[in-house]
């Protein structure tokens, strides 16, 4: 006889890979899921080692190690053969699924913005997206995504309804620290102090050109240094013009880290002085999240799911406007930090509400 414990398999091949919004989805989501011992979940990467680490040692919790790390033997073979050696119910998927259905299927669609801001992703990923995830969507008995924009435009452009899993924050962001101490261990460890940070991974969208050239030409290097942290994903030929016909005195104060661990992120994050992310567009956008969570003053573009954030009001700007990014950064430097913002993100945006929604939308699904 069948055991009546659903089988809930989560494909974590992106913990294998750096820190990134995906990564901290999953493990947000299912560090409380895994808490309802009336299911059994399957967590899948390549290092398993890690992934215990994160989400800890569970009677109701069982590792499986990926051996490929190509992306299509994983999909078309290696995660069907696992889903019916394990006798899967639900397997949840970020993007894309795999093409054939093996079990009844999840899929969390963080965005479409590439089909909302062509001009910034090339062509051929377009296209390539565009079909997967259409298909993935079409095929999944349950699509979720982070924010009531991205609902609206999975729902546009592939005539899907989705539920809304909201990203928050990881606990460890609100945890208690000395300042003073974390900033003198920032300089010991990476030679910076009175700095701004962006965290987010390069893209055109991004607008990492716009903040560069807020801090340059508002002579903004005479005081701070400018600290970007994130892998380059889509290359952004017009920062790297503007940035190589600086002179070297501002560029010495421009610094990027790529590669960079979770912890080192978090104590940079920490150290920092203003947290700035001027994104163009976002599905949703968890870095202000997590620096206002921190306590680092932070500011923020106004548009897409980032319109939703009113603990930032205040500090918001428009992208677009340089102008206007430099006046609320100013005033942000100049601003003691609003303490009553930690209470609204933390009402707003929990993990318990996104595992809350998942497990009300497989109850609909059996």
């Amino acid at each position: 006889m069948r055991n009546t414990q659903i089988n809930i398999f989560v494909d974590c091949h992106i913990f294998d890979k750096n820190y990134q919004g995906t990564t901290t989805y999953i493990k947000g989501i299912y560090q409380e899921f895994i808490l309802d011992k009336d299911k059994h979940f399957f967590l899948a990467a390549s290092n398993i080692n890690h992934l215990k680490t994160v989400f800890g040692v569970h009677s109701n919790v069982t590792y499986l190690p990926l051996q490929s790390t190509n992306k299509f033997v994983r999909l078309f073979l290696e995660i069907p053969r696992l889903i019916r050696k394990y006798k899967i119910d639900y397997a949840h998927f970020q993007y894309i699924t795999p093409p054939i259905k093996a079990c009844k299927y999840i899929v969390t669609i963080h965005d479409v913005l590439f089909l909302e801001y062509p001009h910034f992703f090339p062509w051929l990923y377009r296209i390539k997206n565009y079909l997967l995830f259409k298909r993935s969507a079409k095929q999944a008995d349950i699509v979720c995504t982070v924010s009531p924009f991205s609902k609206e435009k999975i729902k546009h452009f592939f005539n899907v309804n989705s539920i809304i899993t909201p990203n928050a924050v990881d606990p460890v962001f609100y945890e208690k620290y000395d300042k003073k101490s974390v900033q003198e261990l920032v300089k010991k460890q990476f030679g910076q102090e009175q700095y701004w940070i962006y965290v987010s991974r390069w893209e055109p969208r991004k607008n990492h050109l716009n903040l560069v050239k807020v801090f340059a030409e508002n002579e903004h290097y005479k005081e701070y240094s400018l600290l970007f942290i994130g892998d380059q994903d889509i290359p952004n030929k017009s920062f790297d013009a503007y940035y190589d016909c600086l002179p070297n005195e501002i560029k010495s104060k421009i610094h990027i880290k790529n590669k960079v661990s979770f912890q080192d992120m978090l104590l940079l994050l920490r150290g920092a002085t203003l947290s700035v992310y001027p994104s163009f567009a976002e599905g949703f956008g968890i870095p202000p999240l997590e620096s206002v969570a921190a306590q680092i003053q932070t500011v923020c573009s106004n548009t897409t799911a980032m319109a939703d954030f009113d603990f930032l009001n205040g500090f918001f700007f428009n992208p677009e406007d340089v102008v206007e990014m430099n006046q609320v950064i100013t005033h942000a430097l100049a601003t003691p930090f609003p303490t009553d913002s930690i209470l609204k993100l933390q009402q707003n945006y929990n993990w318990q509400i996104a595992a809350k929604k998942i497990e009300e939308a497989l109850l609909k699904a059996q």
